[in-house]
């Protein structure tokens, strides 16, 4: 399983990977705010690890594991920041607060945020009366 640190760069690789066709290092030390040395030995770790596979100068794909793995952490940001909206965290908090809290809910906690996700996108007026009740107690 891999570590947190492992898991942003597994995320970050999968999101590049998915809009632009191709994730290179520069890309990955900009958005983690690394050095470029640090990136590079963590793909060396992936690919270690069976992640990625990585040829120097050449770049790297994920792996079918990566993919399952990047694909899976995607889905649990988009959810948890699915979830913060509805119980009505302000918009510029949630991306932030998903950040903090993502790697330390267990899976089992995440698909039960799934299920709650999905109870109140399945009728909209149940969104509407939550919002009733965090406005009655402020």
């Amino acid at each position: 399983m891999p570590t947190p640190s492992m898991e942003d760069y597994i995320e970050l690789i999968y999101n590049l990977i998915d809009k632009k066709g191709y994730a290179r290092v520069s890309d990955i030390a900009d958005s983690l705010e690394v050095h470029p040395s640090s990136v590079t030995k963590m793909v060396q770790k992936l690919d270690k690890d069976g992640y990625l596979n990585y040829e120097k100068y050449r770049g790297f794909v994920l792996t079918e594991n990566g993919k399952q793995i990047g694909e899976r952490l995607v889905f649990r940001h988009e959810l948890l920041e699915q979830f913060l909206e509805i119980i009505g965290v302000d918009k510029d908090k949630i991306y932030h607060d998903v950040e903090g809290i993502e790697h330390h809910l267990s899976w089992n906690s995440i698909d039960r945020i799934g299920v709650l996700v999905n109870y109140f996108n399945n009728d909209p007026s149940r969104i509407d009366e939550l919002k009733k009740l965090g406005r009655m107690t402020k």
